[in-house]
């Protein structure tokens, strides 16, 4: 239920108002004139405004222009016998949602509230997933706390209010567009994000989808088409696999890091671009130069600033923070029961060579996850020196008992919304047996 002030010095309006509105508040105040809602404001969060353009002590339309610059938000409809187009232009330039004239209907007034407070709703949600975002891809939310991963985030914070080009290299899986992300959000450049793929698509392709082109440049362009660099005016292009550039592209891409400026395929006209370009490999680019598959020159445009994000194997200190975020927010993604990894469940983790690094580490505990097995056993091929302690056949047979138990159990707790008392009266278990079974699985606390 939402919160509404209405603001008329009519005893009519306020009333019918008052009736028609009820529905949807669960708080509803009115208020005569301007001081008396400034005064409710001043005390109560309102999700909505409802308010006549005369008032006793003054304009509706200049209170909201004030009240805007006060960095109020507030969604206001206007209600008025005495607009003209003049009147309701300045209104909704000065911030109002909607405009009413007199009399209206009941349920004008109801769809232009229920069209207001849905804008407003997926107008919080927006910012709310916006913020999320940006926390997800701050470099104070890069999870770990080991000496590698502190020294990127020095790097990144200092190069990141740079417009130098900045060239990320790391094995795959490492995090390279996390950290780009990352640089881009601490830059303070107000335009996009842009990725692309640059080993993705043919020279031909890649061209049009960075620097767009004009109708009629090939068979096929029937109209003309914006490219990656003008959507990323005054934000940053994240070249991603740049080591797979094709070589004419490269020559282009040079052009424009020399130039700043772009030429859409078809057109003789060039743009000057404002554009950070930040690129990522996990190549070694300097044995590619002496390979002949990249150029020289590229090279040292683009390796300005250099960041190595390091292995997941160099940063094993990490590991138990990163497997407990994953596990955390995958679960809830999933719909599951929240485990909590074990220490002898993350040693074994930590003895694991991990080629697909962070990447690969998030999509083992999803893995577990849905097939509701520890995270270990979810590595193909992989054998702890803990397992191998024990003897494989027992060790085969235990497991394959254990497992169908297991799966058993969580389904049923699942069913019942991770409620432990309500699954052991379905299992026909006390509650502390299931609690027993839980612990030693190092799943639950």
């Amino acid at each position: 239920m939402k919160s509404i002030l209405i603001i008329d010095d009519e005893p009519g309006i306020l009333s019918f108002l008052q009736r028609g509105l009820g529905k949807y508040a669960g708080m509803l105040e009115t208020a005569g004139d301007l001081n008396m809602a400034n005064e409710l404001i001043s005390r109560c969060h309102f999700d909505l405004i409802v308010s006549d353009i005369r008032l006793p002590d003054g304009s509706g339309v200049e209170w909201l222009s004030k009240i805007r610059e006060d960095g109020n938000q507030t969604p206001v409809i206007f209600m008025t016998a005495y607009a003209d187009l003049a009147t309701a232009i300045e209104a909704l330039r000065v911030g109002a949602v909607d405009f009413l004239m007199k009399p209206f209907r009941l349920e004008q007034i109801q769809s232009s509230v229920d069209r207001c407070l849905h804008y407003e709703q997926l107008r919080r949600e927006n910012y709310v997933f916006r913020r999320q975002v940006e926390q997800d891809f701050d470099v104070n939310n890069m999870i770990g706390e080991s000496q590698e991963l502190v020294n990127i985030c020095q790097i990144i914070k200092h190069v990141a209010p740079m417009p130098s080009t900045v060239l990320i290299e790391g094995e795959s899986g490492t995090g390279k567009e996390l950290a780009a992300r990352a640089v881009h959000n601490l830059s303070q450049r107000t335009g996009n994000f842009v990725s692309i793929n640059c080993g993705a698509m043919s020279a031909e392709l890649l061209e049009s989808e960075l620097f767009g082109h004009v109708k009629g440049a090939f068979t096929g362009a029937h109209q003309a088409r914006e490219g990656l660099f003008t959507f990323a005016k005054e934000g940053t292009l994240f070249l991603d696999e740049i080591g797979e550039m094709p070589m004419t592209m490269q020559v282009h891409l040079l052009r424009v890091l020399e130039e700043h400026s772009i030429r859409p395929v078809g057109s003789n006209i060039e743009t000057k671009v404002d554009v950070r370009i930040l690129a990522a490999t996990n190549r070694n680019l300097a044995n590619a130069v002496k390979e002949g598959k990249f150029r020289e020159d590229l090279y040292y445009r683009l390796n300005v600033l250099s960041i190595r994000m390091p292995p997941l194997r160099k940063r094993r200190g990490d590991l138990a923070l990163l497997g407990h975020h994953f596990a955390e927010k995958l679960s809830v993604e999933l719909g599951v029961a929240k485990p909590v990894l074990s220490k002898t469940e993350l040693q074994r983790l930590s003895e694991y060579h991990w080629p697909g690094n962070v990447r690969e580490l998030k999509n083992v505990i999803e893995r577990s996850l849905l097939l509701g097995v520890l995270p270990s056993q979810c590595i193909a091929g992989f054998v702890s020196q803990t397992d191998q302690q024990s003897d494989p056949i027992e060790e085969e047979d235990a497991l394959l008992l254990e497992q169908v138990e297991k799966k058993h159990i969580l389904k049923v707790l699942a069913m019942e919304d991770g409620n432990k008392s309500a699954a052991s009266r379905v299992l026909g278990v006390s509650r502390k047996t299931m609690e027993r079974k839980l612990k030693a699985w190092g799943l639950f606390e």
